[in-house]
């Protein structure tokens, strides 16, 4: 049997660098011990140890040798259920590839069981009931898909009852147990066993609860090192690391006392180990003893990696527990993701909703068709009017292809209209009042993509070019500015920005953001130097800006890194009275603080397009994706101008 470790299917790809936290050795005297020691010294590095159980069991990876899972010979487990089990000091790994059908039968596990479904479903024993477990891939986003990756785990703890079935297509699982377990290492091979396994004296509280599926892409990211993030899941005496560190990172000597099995699932690594480079791709491991000396340099991909540390990692747990209490601030623990609306179950259809805004105790936002291809068809879309129950209708149809919405006078609606080319006041019944803005330099404007007013009565208006018509009448994608008076003014560049598309202004009006959807794709007729960030401008009295800056990384996935793209899929953003910026991208919601750090995500089962505050607290996120309507409670209040 061949054992294909999908990694698309497992992890979630960020673009943000890993940082590789290596591990301690255990045995007596390893022949590397010495020259480790004196890297030590030469580094200025401190040595601790733990106190953890002796084994004489040998490890069937060889200390800082990186080797490659297909290598590791796979064993029978029951009928049908194959795995290649791999084990250091103390943690146990499996890649276990079950048959259609194939069943674990029911047993008392003798270990800490960590399971992950890597690739299709299976039904597993929780508290006595069969529980389904399922992975789902990412699709390649386009007009009609942007379903976004589960991968499901579940913590069962010593003495809990395991058993499971796989699906009518089979699954493919990795599991990880602490201590080991002595069926898997009979299986495997292994010699000199004992009748039983010791455990750490002193475990760590698992971050996770027993017995409970969770989603790997529902666990927040925790930023271990500057752009390093990693999602992790904890036992009481084992830890997995899932990571992703940005393209070209480099990653100093450094050590600590856990042990660590380190793989590769996307890109490559340039590992470091004491004092000599190994170059590892996908599907290698290594193990690192505690207290090697070990750093890393990252490939022009990135990387992708997942540790398994033994015991678990006491630092990591605490810099999990600051950023979860920085989420929770903005997102509170009970709130849970609440879909109102299924587009393609109800009447009208929705297609692609965007550009939501709460106005009046409605939220309005465009329903626009496309095909996959991302043709448009106005006679096909709509804009519509909400309840905050869900309940909605069209105020107009048939007639516009609108995209970005705001308040605006006299309790309507500035609407960017971007099929036709232009931004219109319109009446919350879909009558049009009025053109806004329909032409710079004499000649048409082209795809008016959101907007946004301030104070004085005058907006902003992205423009990314996004129309059907294969000639453009402007010089460039960019961004404008429309006086009080109407006078419009061109405020960036033309392809400053790649694809402009997402704009917001501070509570004070002081700054504007502007994000880049698309950027370093060879598809894509424009690159720009904006990249994957949400750009930050000082507002000049006049409207123009000034003092361009990157605000925020908006963190990327593993595919689009793979093409070496830099598109993050920003969409609309919205914003709190505390100026922490919300903003929908491939990846889910993406939340920054006023300083522009990364704070969490709020996940969603199809990639988010835009979102807004609203209720009568304006501390609910209604957010559109796709054909669907999700809404979230938050604890702070949104911001809106209305005048």
């Amino acid at each position: 049997m061949t054992f294909k470790i999908n990694p698309k299917a497992i992890f979630w790809g960020l673009s943000v660098p890993l940082v590789f936290v290596m591990m301690r050795c255990t045995s007596s005297a390893p022949d590397w011990d010495q020259k480790n020691k004196e890297l030590i010294q030469q580094y200025g590095l401190t040595e601790r140890n733990l106190t953890l159980p002796e084994t004489t069991i040998a490890s069937n990876l060889e200390a800082a040798q990186p080797k490659k899972i297909e290598s590791i010979e796979s064993v029978e487990l029951y009928p049908g259920v194959m795995a290649k089990v791999f084990w250091g000091s103390g943690a146990m790994g499996s890649f276990v590839e079950l048959e259609p059908k194939a069943v674990i039968p029911e047993e008392i596990l003798t270990a800490d069981r960590i399971m992950m479904v890597m690739e299709g479903e299976v039904q597993q024993l929780i508290n006595d009931s069969l529980t389904e477990m399922v992975a789902i891939k990412r699709q390649a986003p386009d007009g009609v898909n942007g379903g976004t990756p589960r991968a499901d785990i579940v913590y069962l703890e010593k003495g809990s009852k395991n058993a499971l079935t796989a699906g009518p297509n089979g699954a493919k699982l990795l599991e990880v147990y602490s201590p080991f377990r002595i069926d898997y290492l009979q299986k495997a091979g292994a010699k000199d066993l004992p009748a039983e396994m010791a455990d750490i004296e002193s475990p760590q509280n698992s971050n996770l609860s027993p017995n409970k599926v969770y989603d790997l892409y529902d666990i927040q990211l925790t930023e271990l090192a500057p752009g390093a993030f990693t999602r992790l899941i904890s036992g009481k005496n084992m830890l997995l690391s899932f990571v992703s560190m940005d393209p070209d990172s480099v990653f100093a000597q450094h050590i600590h006392p856990e042990e660590q099995m380190m793989m590769v699932l996307r890109g490559s690594v340039n590992q470091i180990l004491m004092d000599e480079k190994k170059q590892m791709g996908i599907n290698e491991i290594v193990r690192i003893p505690g207290n090697m000396v070990h750093g890393s340099e990252i490939g022009e991909l990135g990387a992708d990696v997942m540790d398994i540390f033994w015991p678990s990692r006491a630092d990591y747990l605490e810099k999990e527990k600051e950023k979860i209490a920085a989420f929770r601030a903005i997102i509170p623990e009970d709130a849970k993701l609440e879909l109102l609306i299924d587009g393609k179950k109800t009447q009208p259809e929705l297609f692609f909703t965007e550009g939501p805004k709460w106005m009046n105790g409605k939220v309005y936002f465009s329903n626009m068709f496309f095909d996959k291809d991302f043709n448009a068809d106005p006679k096909r879309s709509s804009t519509v009017e909400m309840d905050p129950d869900g309940t909605y209708r069209n105020i107009t149809a048939g007639k516009m292809q609108t995209n970005g919405l705001y308040p605006y006078k006299n309790g309507n609606l500035i609407v960017c209209d971007m099929m036709g080319h232009q931004v219109v006041e319109m009446t919350t019944k879909g009558q049009v009042v009025r053109v806004l803005a329909d032409k710079f330099d004499g000649k048409p404007i082209d795809g008016p993509n959101d907007v946004i007013t301030d104070s004085k009565g005058g907006f902003y208006f992205t423009d990314p070019q996004f129309t059907m018509e294969p000639e453009k009448f402007q010089p460039g994608r960019a961004v404008y500015y429309v006086s009080p008076k109407g006078e419009i003014s061109r405020i960036t560049e033309p392809n400053e920005f790649a694809m402009p598309n997402g704009i917001l202004l501070s509570p004070d009006e002081k700054t504007l953001y502007i994000n880049n959807c698309y950027d370093k794709e060879s598809w894509f007729p424009v690159q720009s130097e904006k990249d994957n960030f949400i750009w930050a401008y000082d507002v000049n009295e006049d409207g123009s800006v000034s003092n361009g800056r990157k605000f925020a990384k908006v963190l990327l996935n593993g595919d689009v890194l793979d093409r070496k793209g830099r598109s993050s899929g920003a969409d609309g953003m919205a914003i709190d009275k505390e100026g922490n910026v919300y903003v929908a991208t491939y990846n889910g919601v993406q939340i920054f603080n006023n300083q522009g750090t990364y704070v969490g995500m709020i996940n969603l089962p199809s990639f988010p397009v835009s979102l807004c505050f609203g209720g009568d607290d304006m501390k609910t996120l209604f957010i559109v994706s796709f054909s669907k309507v999700y809404k979230i409670k938050t604890n702070k209040e949104g911001y809106v101008n209305y005048l």
